[in-house]
């Protein structure tokens, strides 16, 4: 079954563009031009994954994003800006969006990212379900579910897959370099703040302290450490 991603812009041409590709490149596309009919349709289609611009009419990418998390709808999130604002950039990050690019962009690039968000970072055969234990925090890739001294946490897919890295590296430095890499699988230029900002999310919802977090190690100039 091809993947079904949803188009949220209010540009006639660059919400064509994007779709025309789309479907060129074996998916299925739905579109919306405003945020109010964005949400409207994510519940009515169900699609694997949102690309969002953030200025819209009604109410914004930013605001769609955000009640798309609040409802724990966690399909990929891909959000487009037309500003260089890095405001804009973190503040999509940070409520919940998974990846983000600034217009103008290249659509090969577009695809090539939409591809990666779809892709899952790891195979599983069926050797039945997985679990991950690192004192109290249990970690069941097979149904990308987190328990935290016995609750349900509720992470995007990128944070999940993120937390799974780190895991199963458990003792081990890892480079921010290396993380954008194996979970976003392109050139960032880079730019690892995506990386830091996913783990300032996660350390919200993982640690009792995110001042003083007891799970994910910062490795100042480096990277980041899981605790074993």
């Amino acid at each position: 079954m091809n993947k079904k991603v949803l188009i949220v812009d209010d540009e006639e041409s660059i919400l064509k563009l994007i779709q025309f590709n789309l479907e060129k490149s074996g998916f299925e596309v739905v579109t919306a031009e405003d945020g109010l009919r964005a949400l409207e349709l994510v519940k009515q289609n169900e699609p694997d994954l949102i690309i969002l611009d953030i200025m819209l009419p009604g109410i914004d990418g930013i605001e769609v994003c955000r009640s798309l998390r609040k409802e724990d709808i966690n399909l990929p999130v891909l959000m487009l800006t037309a500003k260089e604002d890095e405001i804009d950039k973190i503040l999509g990050l940070e409520i919940g969006a998974d990846d983000y690019m600034t217009k103008p962009f290249s659509v090969r690039e577009l695809i090539a990212r939409v591809k990666a968000l779809l892709r899952r970072s790891f195979q599983y055969g069926d050797k039945g379900e997985e679990r991950l234990r690192v004192n109290d925090l249990e970690v069941f890739p097979d149904r990308y579910e987190v328990m935290v001294r016995g609750e349900s946490i509720t992470l995007t897919p990128k944070e999940f897959e993120l937390l799974e890295v780190l895991v199963r590296s458990k003792g081990k430095v890892l480079h921010r370099k290396y993380l954008l890499n194996k979970l976003w699988g392109y050139d960032y230029y880079g730019d690892t703040r995506i990386v830091d900002v996913h783990i300032s999310n996660l350390r919200e919802k993982i640690e009792l302290d995110s001042g003083k977090p007891e799970y994910i190690k910062t490795v100042r100039g480096v990277g980041y450490k899981f605790r074993e």
